[in-house]
């Protein structure tokens, strides 16, 4: 294995050197194992106890109940520069656990006299080992060949285990998604009879895990694992709904597959645009009218932007979050045919999503393409609006970029504060949005003052229109004359 950083080996000698006992556990020896770049946290269990732990370590904190004690070391780097430096190692005492009323947390904590007591009460056999400083491996449960085999097999019981924390069934799922292992058959099927226990979970806790699959090199193989399980029903069940819901004939999956095979291949790696991904199609078994090869389903980005605001926000997810996902949801059907397309309406587009959320909208476009099969992630088409993004991308595009302002408004052609000056400002910009070469101060004082006055609300009600929905008309036409996804 790889060379444990000295503040680690350290920590184990002081607790030596005072006659305890003290192992490294947990992940970070998996993750040696498996020759992992980078590794997160050092744990170590010992049987001195908190009160013994902050004696040999002054500068230690312990702030719970669950015999964890924090002890500082010098910032230290394992695996290399890119990875974050790490300052603190988690010890915590040998223990065992009474009852879990709540799914989650033990009623009590016992410390216990022996490492195999402490080994014994751990979820999976990869994440019950021990190695102490003279990098000798403690493997009373298997747990060295289950990771050779990359298997995920729950420790004694499966059902006990399951019992006692209802997240690890999340937890295995995760690990399974992670680290392309395959959950043990009792494992599995303990999961799988358990799965009713996951709503004694906080919210919270079930969408870290959930967000960890989403992001996970394998999530495709997550999602599949959460619904074979059965625990998919408890965290997202719409998504459950595109099963056997076939789709046109630019489609060989259905609307399940393909948004698991969109998750999959989004080139992202932020957590809204692979959500976005996942969801994008989450509308359609909503919007389908038809049969077979012939099915449309019209307005199904706006139904699975609305689906996607109830969900993420049922997950408690930020608000920042939900609404990048849903933004991304919503205009992930933009059309972009060569020929079809004009510069004014792609400034329309980067108008309604914004230049910084071009990139994440085309991740999620490219995620649509390979998940659908389709032999190229960028087409020419598609590299061509990329093209098109760059080329206007220094246009006015949004209120901020005109030559005219409110200030001067109020300050060189006399206007009273208020809601005309945002009106006009609006419609200014859907003329400039046609025409950029009309961004000129002259030019745009002028037609202020024309407007001055006049009906804005029926003015800017089309204004906004134009600059929102001008090509979604057209949009829909080209779609049905080209059957374009």
């Amino acid at each position: 294995m790889k060379k444990i950083p000295k503040p680690v080996i350290d920590t184990l000698d002081t607790f030596h050197n005072n006659n305890f006992e003290a192992y490294i556990v947990g992940g970070s020896i998996r993750d040696t194992i498996l020759n992992k770049a980078k590794i997160n946290d050092w744990d170590i269990t010992t049987n001195a106890t908190p009160e013994q732990i902050i004696e040999l370590f002054p500068d230690s904190f312990y702030e719970n109940d669950f015999g964890t004690v924090g002890i500082k070391t010098e910032p230290f780097l394992f695996g290399g520069k890119e990875n974050r430096e790490h300052d603190v190692i988690e010890a915590t005492t040998y223990r065992i656990e009474t009852t879990y009323s709540d799914k989650r947390r033990p009623d009590e904590i016992k410390f216990a006299k022996t490492l195999s007591e402490d080994l014994s009460r751990r979820d999976f056999t990869m994440n019950a080992l021990a190695l102490n400083s003279k990098n000798e491996l403690i493997d009373e449960f298997g747990g060295l060949d289950d990771i050779k085999n990359k298997i995920i097999r729950a420790v004694g019981d499966a059902n006990v285990r399951f019992n006692e924390d209802a997240l690890r069934m999340m937890r295995a799922v995760r690990f399974a998604s992670q680290l392309n292992f395959k959950i043990e058959k009792e494992t599995f099927l303990a999961i799988k009879k358990n799965s009713k226990l996951l709503p004694h979970i906080s919210i919270e806790r079930i969408q870290e895990e959930f967000s960890k699959i989403v992001l996970s090199p394998h999530s495709r193989h997550g999602i599949q694992l959460l619904h074979d399980t059965g625990l998919l029903r408890y965290i997202i069940p719409e998504l459950e709904e595109g099963i056997g819901v076939s789709q046109n004939h630019h489609h060989i999956y259905d609307v399940w597959e393909h948004n698991l095979r969109a998750l999959e291949t989004c080139p992202s790696n932020k957590l809204s645009v692979k959500l976005a991904a996942l969801l994008h199609d989450i509308g359609k078994p909503k919007s389908k009218e038809g049969d077979e090869h012939e099915c449309t389903f019209y307005n199904h980005e706006y139904i699975g932007e609305h689906m996607t605001r109830k969900i993420l926000k049922r997950l408690k997810y930020p608000k920042k979050i939900i609404m990048h996902t849903s933004m991304l949801v919503r205009n992930h059907m933009f059309y972009y045919s060569v020929g079809d397309v004009t510069e004014s309406a792609v400034r329309r587009i980067i108008s309604k999503v914004g230049l910084e959320n071009m990139k994440d909208l085309m991740d999620v476009r490219i995620g649509d393409r390979l998940g659908s099969n389709t032999p190229k992630a960028m087409p020419y088409k598609l590299r061509h609006f990329q093209y098109m993004v760059e080329k206007v991308s220094k246009d006015p595009i949004s209120v901020k970029m005109l030559k005219l302002n409110g200030d001067i408004m109020i300050k060189d052609l006399k206007f009273k504060p208020g809601r005309e000056i945002g009106a006009i400002l609006d419609i200014l910009l859907s003329e400039v949005l046609e025409d950029p070469k009309l961004n000129i101060l002259e030019y745009l004082s002028k037609r202020a003052l024309e407007l001055r006055g006049k009906d804005l609300d029926l003015i800017q009600k089309t204004a906004k229109k134009t600059i929102k929905t001008k090509n979604i008309q057209k949009d829909i036409e080209l779609k049905k004359k080209h059957w374009v996804k």
